[in-house]
Order: C-alpha cells, then structure tokens, then sequence
C-alpha cells in the first residue's frame, strides 16, 4: 500500500490547458485526487482497462447527483438517462436509442449531411472569413439530429442553445451559476418532447421518438419519464460531441499550416485526421465511473463507494502509447484514442460524428480551401466539454 497522497487537481482550474499538467501527473503515478473519495486515473493502460472494467458502474447513487448539481430538474433527468444506468435497464435504453444512430441508417443520410456540409460552407466561402462554430460546427450536427428525430428543423437553434445549457449539468461539480440555467433547459426540454410524443401518438412514424413511444405502450418497461428524458438524451448525444470534434479540427489545421496543405494534397488521409483531432484535443476529457468491487492501482486500493474519473485526455497524450503526443499527426496510425469511451457506454453519436466531420473536411478538401485564424477563438465558458464557443476564421487561397 502507498502511503503518499497522490496529487490534488481542480479539473475546472485546468481546462484551459491541460496537457502539461497531465505529463506531470502521468509521471507522478497512474493515480491523482479529484476531491474527497474521487481519484483520476491517468494513463492509457489502465484508462483502456478501467473502461471495460465489471467491478466499474455507472449508476450513481441519489446523493451523488445532489451533491454535483443539486436536486432540480436537470439532476432528476441524468439519473433517468442511460449514461447514468447500469444493465440491465442501461442494455435495454442503449438498444432503444441507439436504433436512432445505427451505422444503417447514418449511411443512409450520407447524401443529406454532404448537401447540408455544402450549404454551410458554400456559404462561408462566399464570406471569406466564418466563425466555425456558429456557422458550421454547430448547425450541421443540430440539423442532422433534427432530421434523425424527425423534429422540426426550425427549432434546432432553440433546442441546441437548451442542449448546451443542460450540457452544464454534466460537470462533476455544476458551477454555481450554471445550475439553474440546466434546471430550466431540462424542464423546457422535458415539456417539448413531450409534446412532440403526443404528435407522434396520434401519428406515428419510424422515428426514434414514435419507436420510444411504442416500447412504453408495449410494456418494455420504459416509464413515461424515461421515454422523455432518452429522448432528451439522444438529441444532446447526437450533436454534442460532433460540435466539438469539428471546431476542434478546423482550428487545430489553422494552426498548423503544414498539416492542413498535407490533408489537401491527399484526401485519403481524411479518416486518419479525424481520429487524430479526436485524440489530439478530446471533447470528452474524463468519465466518472462508481466503484463496485475493490480495485487496486498505483499501490492503493480502490474501495468501493469511491469514484474513479478515467482521464480520457490524459490517456490520448500518453507518451507510452503515443510519439510526440503534443504535435498534431494526421497520419498517425495505429491511433488508439479513448475520445469515444469504450467498453458498454462506447459513445452512441461516435458513427455520425466521424460521418459529419468527413463531410465538412472533405467539402475543404475538394475546393482546394486554405484557412487560417481571423482573430481570438474563446472556449466554452463552464462546460464540461472541451470545445469551443467561437472560432474566428478567414479562408485564403491554398
């Protein structure tokens, strides 16, 4: 047994640039303190490993949920979610939901996302310089939803500005002032799905929302509340991520000329660049998971009722697994990132999200674009995500 104290770290304080801290924390030990019974883990072996871990939950207790955001409308949600679920009940929304982002059916709209990638950033071109998250990270993915969910699309920048404000809700501990902003997303979420499923009964059709309606009206065993809330859910999933995994791209080839005219020169390296993008700047830098069974690491053991956050940005630089983990690589290969999760919670939207980022990518590369920074790109203020709010950009000539 270890009987130093791992290292402290305040996840929100670093946010802005965690790299360097987590090589300082790889090297101190596979171990750090999030809090009182909360550890991080910080490298890719026992990330991989940990994700796929039996003796690892997801379903947190009543306590847990007050303490991090509170006890409103938002904390009720997440508990109802099958991010927070364990199986059984985790295996029978994730078979639910996930019918909604089945590699299937996301292929099936290649067409559609390619005429919406094209709309978006013909657009831009005409400009000449973009913001490229409002005008294109986050329109595309919140359209594609829509049209998935069969909701209306003209609703979309309302529901994503909801969706973002319920996105605070996700942090370990919900900044102060975020609670009641994801309080009032979830409830105005909640009270439009709803009204949509009452569409959808008197008229059915094949999408997610009408096949959730009818698992409940067939005693799958979904309460009313759970239809609502995956609903919810599957719409955030659906977006999220891919906001991020795209700005995160366009803004990482602004700052590296050389790789951006090598994505140019050859396309095919096209999926190779997504992974690393992924891998380079991780929208998803951690996930929580509930000890069940005693777990030993580092020296210690893990005692059930502690909460291990597996480091998935942390894990993505590891030295051990990646050469040069800071410089940006699109032909890295092999790339075994953590970005997506894995094991049972392997993120839901990961399919649709490479297919979006491929369609916006590959509309760059086929006009030959070159772009580069057009002023000052800003964070998103207080998400637990790492993405950006804007991402000043102006096109040049390749």
């Amino acid at each position: 047994m270890s009987s130093s104290l791992p290292r402290r770290v305040e996840p929100l304080a670093i946010l802005d640039d965690p790299y360097p801290t987590y090589a300082e924390l790889r090297v101190a030990g596979p171990l750090c303190r999030f809090g009182p019974g909360v550890w991080g883990v910080t490298r890719h072996a026992d990330v991989t490993t940990l994700l796929r871990d039996p003796r690892l939950g997801s379903e947190f207790p009543a306590d847990y949920h007050r303490v991090s955001g509170g006890g409103g409308p938002a904390t009720q949600l997440l508990r109802r979610i099958l991010l927070y679920r364990d199986p059984p009940a985790h295996t029978r929304l994730r078979r639910l939901v996930g019918k909604a982002l089945t590699p299937a059916v996301v292929r099936a709209l290649r067409a559609d996302i390619g005429a919406l990638a094209d709309e978006l950033l013909s657009a831009a071109w005409e400009r000449g310089e973009f913001d490229g998250v409002a005008e294109v990270a986050y329109p595309l993915p919140v359209r594609v939803i829509c049209r998935l969910l069969d909701l209306p699309v003209a609703a979309g920048e309302e529901l994503r500005q909801r969706a973002t404000d319920l996105g605070r809700a996700f942090n370990q501990i919900v900044p102060q002032e975020a609670g009641p902003r994801a309080d009032s997303a979830a409830t105005w979420l909640r009270e439009y799905v709803s009204d949509q499923l009452a569409g959808r009964r008197a008229d059915p059709g094949g999408d997610l929302l009408s096949q959730l309606l009818a698992a409940e009206d067939h005693g799958d065993a979904l309460t009313r509340d759970e239809v609502i809330d995956n609903a919810v859910f599957a719409f955030f999933a659906g977006f999220e991520t891919t906001v991020h995994l795209i700005a995160t791209g366009l803004a990482a080839l602004a700052a590296d000329e050389s790789q951006q005219r090598r994505l140019r020169e050859d396309p095919s390296l096209i999926p190779t660049a997504i992974e690393e993008f992924l891998r380079y700047d991780s929208p998803i830098q951690g996930v929580a998971r509930l000890v069940r069974e005693p777990v030993e690491l580092g020296g210690r053991t893990i005692r059930p009722g502690r909460v291990l956050v597996l480091m998935l940005g942390s894990a993505n630089h590891d030295e051990a697994v990646f050469a040069d983990p800071g410089r940006l690589d699109i032909t890295r290969h092999p790339n075994p990132h953590v970005a997506f999760g894995g094991g049972a919670h392997l993120c839901l939207g990961a399919y649709l999200a490479r297919e979006e980022a491929a369609a916006v990518f590959g509309w760059l590369v086929r006009r030959g674009a070159a772009w580069q920074p057009a002023g000052a790109a800003a964070r998103e203020p207080g998400s637990p995500f790492r993405g950006h709010a804007r991402l000043p950009l102006r096109f040049t000539t390749a």
